[in-house]
């Protein structure tokens, strides 16, 4: 199978929700330079307007900032800060947090705000995620889902009005054009663009895996809840930063690093240091990424800089040519081994689950490695 790649950055035609138009330019580099058309002070206005009505609501905190550890995050708070907000950054943990992640929690109350973190049933988590790994080829699923309901929840449960994302990823990686100017997150959006891989959280309990009970931290509150006693109005609700400031992931990191973030350097995988630094399975997750659609975090951080023209195209392919896909031995500072021993899974086994998800029209097994029948171009 022969891939079409963007003339301008390196995403293959295999990428989900991707449009490319009659010059061969992806969406997400269309989207890119859509920007330069934004009014982005009147998106600031906008985002001013918002943090006056959080503000006028008189609660003990304005904001809610999820957090997970990583270099975005750690920026949403900074600049929650710089518009005079009292955020409660909170924390839906992850399964397998590393040690540098744990650093970088640890330095989010001392930029000045109050942090909780929530950690789920680590037992039925760790059978979620084997089964998930199994089943949809995505270790991460759990996370995927309470990075999204446990923010909101513990919004509602405090009656705080406003929730803050980074960037919309249908915007910054190229997502359908429709969806690329989204500034709330919403259930609609979670269902569509969540990452859940068509499996919900209804799914689970009807397979028997678990009670409905114990998927509450996983359930996105229904509508009733969300109104509540405001009536037609949210009495929270959650935007994109990315919708009202320019987002850009390099700058991000070099911010959070001025305010104690320890940025480790690019793992495994990985161009870009600082990012997802902060989940020990992240490798596994980046990994079948590659394995479905022939692409892997390389392509997706090295893109960026491409649009931004920090790299060339052709010395961008090199990069792409050498660490994309790159099999997760070890991420971060775990062996793989490590990490999936927790969740009840051995090397072989894995690697039975890698031949059974990779897309068979891009790679093939040769001398008991997977390797791609494709070159980017």
């Amino acid at each position: 199978m022969k891939l079409k790649y963007c003339t301008r950055c390196l995403y293959p035609h295999t990428k989900p929700r991707l449009d490319f138009d009659e010059h061969g330019v992806c969406s997400a580099c269309l989207a890119f330079e859509a920007r330069k058309n934004i009014d982005w002070a009147a998106r600031e206005g906008a985002f001013r307007e918002l943090v006056a009505q959080a503000k006028a609501r008189g609660g003990i905190y304005d904001c809610v900032v999820p957090v997970s550890g990583g270099k975005d995050s750690t920026y949403q708070v900074i600049k929650a800060l710089e518009y005079g907000l009292r955020p409660l950054a909170v924390t839906a943990m992850t399964d397998h947090l590393t040690e540098v992640g744990r650093r970088n929690l640890n330095n989010i109350s001392k930029l000045g705000v109050d942090h909780i973190m929530v950690q789920t049933d680590q037992k039925l988590r760790r059978k979620l995620n084997r089964h998930t790994l199994l089943t949809v080829g995505d270790v991460s699923y759990t996370e995927h889902v309470t990075i999204f309901t446990i923010p909101i929840r513990e919004a509602l449960i405090r009656d705080i009005p406003l929730i803050l994302y980074g960037e919309n990823p249908e915007n910054d990686v190229g997502g359908p054009f429709e969806a690329q100017g989204t500034h709330e997150m919403t259930r609609s959006w979670l269902e569509e663009f969540g990452g859940l891989n068509g499996l919900r959280v209804s799914d689970i309990v009807e397979e028997g895996l678990a009670t409905e009970r114990e998927m509450f931290q996983y359930v996105y509150p229904p509508e009733k809840v969300l109104l509540g006693y405001l009536g037609d109005e949210a009495r929270t609700k959650a935007i994109f930063l990315g919708y009202y400031f320019p987002w850009d992931g390099a700058e991000n990191v070099r911010i959070a690093e001025e305010h104690g973030f320890d940025s480790y350097g690019a793992p495994n995988g990985a161009w870009l240091r600082g990012e997802n630094v902060d989940n020990e399975q992240t490798g596994i997750h980046d990994r079948f990424m590659y394995l479905k659609f022939g692409f892997g975090r390389v392509t997706t951080q090295i893109g960026h800089a491409i649009r931004r023209g920090t790299i060339s195209r052709e010395e961008a392919l090199a990069q792409v040519k050498r660490f994309d896909g790159e099999y997760p031995s070890i991420y971060v500072d775990s062996f793989l081994q490590h990490v999936l021993e927790e969740i009840g899974m051995t090397v072989e086994e894995y690697d039975a689950c890698e031949r059974r998800f990779m897309n068979r029209e891009l790679f093939h097994v040769r001398d008991g490695v997977i390797k791609p029948k494709f070159q980017p171009e």
